[in-house]
């Protein structure tokens, strides 16, 4: 039986605590319906604070990582994919998850989301950004979902992926 995969995308170094916050309790909600998570897989941000949330429910985390070794990896991914493409991974990133999850921005974040939108992928923002949210809906308000909770988010991925199976 397929997995159904659940990708949370957000800045590294340049992270905020709220976003810190709501990476952590999104990572423990996925882990929580059984699904799989997907990060950048690095020890920085929004991906290991994503990736010790669902650790810290049992979940399965996967990481898709920009190098070509484990350097820099977060202790809390399972599945370390190793690519050696640098950004270019983000594309991996989205492509890989049936749904993806903005946590925060950043530039990584944004060329996500965008990919994301190229490829017909629901994008979920849960970010204080209104200039985001303003240009990324102005893309496709049809695939950009706009979230103030992590819980908010899940019941929105809990819908698109209901749309799905039928």
């Amino acid at each position: 039986m397929k997995k159904t995969i659940i990708g949370v995308m957000g800045p590294g170094s340049n992270a905020k605590e709220p976003d810190l916050n709501n990476a952590y309790q999104l990572g423990k909600l996925i882990a929580e319906q059984g699904w799989i998570l997907l990060t950048g897989g690095r020890k920085a941000g929004v991906m290991d604070a994503a990736s010790q949330g669902a650790k810290s429910a049992n979940g399965l985390t996967l990481g898709i990582l920009p190098g070509e070794d484990k350097t820099g990896i977060s202790d809390a991914i399972d599945i370390a994919i190793l690519t050696g493409i640098g950004s270019a991974r983000n594309n991996i990133n989205v492509l890989t998850s049936d749904v993806v999850i903005a946590c925060g921005m950043g530039t990584g974040t944004a060329s996500e989301i965008a990919l994301a939108l190229k490829a017909g992928k629901p994008v979920i923002l849960l970010n204080d950004s209104p200039e985001s949210y303003q240009f990324f809906n102005s893309l496709s308000p049809e695939k950009v979902i706009i979230v103030q909770s992590p819980e908010e988010a899940i019941a929105r991925v809990m819908e698109i992926l209901a749309r799905q199976d039928c």
